[in-house]
């Protein structure tokens, strides 16, 4: 079976791991949980990252960080994976679900739209007309490495006080190259932003994520939440409720030697979905869409978009042809606003994010996958 997208273990990860067992620092104290981080906020540019157990953690602490509070709404995307979704529950508020545009991130237009006519503003705080509800904040998502256009939308939220929380879990590697946010990497525009580690990601911990924040004082809260909120770790005084969040010594040591190989993993992926693309680029049935122009992008994932006259149901055969091939595939994911636990949550203006659904299918995007299975897995697509 050629794989969706499984980790590239190449470099020190043996050597570190070692260290760990041969020292017995295996928890969550060790000489790597602290490097990870440093090493995580220097290629960013972040001035602090905060060690997680998941992304899913780094993205409930950090709108909680952000003062998203029981019974607010938070802007989020309905195209996405449902772990930002969760994380905004988990924290007792609800999402107001979001467009896509055509690059699968969350749409900017419709958001100044929805955040121009259909909020008030009033006592420092951004209402929604429709429920009555306070908006603490808004939570980006860079899907398949494509960064979101934010120029705007940091503006706007800013002078309605809007918290921005990214969830660059799928987007380690990718900068904008234009812009007022040039040369910055995603996860480093919003007020907190957070990165996932999991074994299917461009680099894994096999498991694991991070808060990345310029804010000292919310880089400290991070910390003291993820790690029970010890006020006194010898007497065990706890004034607030605090996570047993901090990653172990163990899977720092993999991030440390996995983050290492980064830019020639990072090249590779390049490599990979410029083959895609290249042979896709005059075939009339299918195509590879092109990340956003303003952004040097991680090509974490590539997806095979189908023209206007195919249905969802030959999405449907196209993955039962090429499992039976020996291919793995997967289609994008169902849309939030329509997953069981969210439905009675307001959506505002959702009329691009079903088609991209029923004429796109994930391919196998694995840094090891060679040009063979590349053009084995064209040629069962086109067979």
């Amino acid at each position: 079976m050629i794989p969706l997208s499984v980790p590239y273990l190449n470099g020190n990860e043996w050597k570190y791991i070692k260290e760990c067992l041969d020292t017995n620092w295996v928890s969550s104290a060790g000489r790597y949980v602290d490097l990870f981080e440093q090493k995580i906020a220097e290629y960013t540019g972040a001035k602090y990252a905060v060690a997680c157990v998941n992304g899913t953690a780094a993205l409930q602490v950090s709108l909680q960080l952000a003062g998203v509070q029981q019974g607010d709404e938070v802007i989020a995307p309905t195209l996405t994976f449902i772990a930002p979704i969760n994380a905004i529950a988990y924290n007792g508020a609800s999402p107001v679900f979001m467009d896509a545009d055509d690059f699968y991130n969350i749409d900017p237009v419709k958001i100044i739209r929805f955040i121009e006519n259909e909020t008030k503003f009033k006592d420092g705080f951004s209402y929604n007309k429709s429920s009555g509800n306070r908006i603490s904040a808004f939570v980006p998502v860079h899907v398949w490495g494509n960064a979101c256009w934010l120029d705007k939308l940091v503006n706007i939220c800013a002078e309605r006080n809007i918290a921005i929380v990214e969830d660059a879990s799928e987007s380690l590697g990718t900068r904008y190259t234009r812009g007022n946010f040039k040369d910055k990497h995603t996860g480093t525009i919003g007020k907190l932003g957070c990165i996932s580690f999991n074994g299917n990601k461009i680099i894994t911990a096999g498991g694991g994520g991070m808060i990345l924040t310029d804010d000292d004082e919310l880089a400290q809260k991070a910390r003291y939440l993820t790690t029970q909120a010890k006020d006194d770790p010898i007497k065990y005084l706890h004034h607030e409720i605090g996570y047993n969040f901090r990653l172990t010594n163990v899977q720092a040591a993999l991030g440390v030697a996995q983050l290492e190989q980064l830019p020639s993993i990072l090249e590779k992926k390049k490599n990979i979905y410029n083959a895609y693309s290249n042979f896709f680029k005059s075939n009339l049935e299918f195509s590879i869409p092109k990340p956003p122009d303003y952004a040097k992008n991680n090509h974490w994932l590539n997806i095979l978009k189908l023209n206007e006259y195919k249905f969802d149901e030959y999405i449907e055969s196209l993955m039962i042809k090429l499992e039976k091939d020996q291919i793995q595939t997967r289609p994008v994911w169902k849309l939030n606003h329509l997953q069981k636990p969210f439905q009675s949550c307001q959506s505002y203006s959702i009329e691009n994010a079903p088609s991209l659904i029923d004429h796109s299918l994930c391919l196998p995007s694995s840094t090891t996958i060679s040009k063979q299975n590349i053009k084995y897995i064209i040629e069962s697509i086109i067979g």
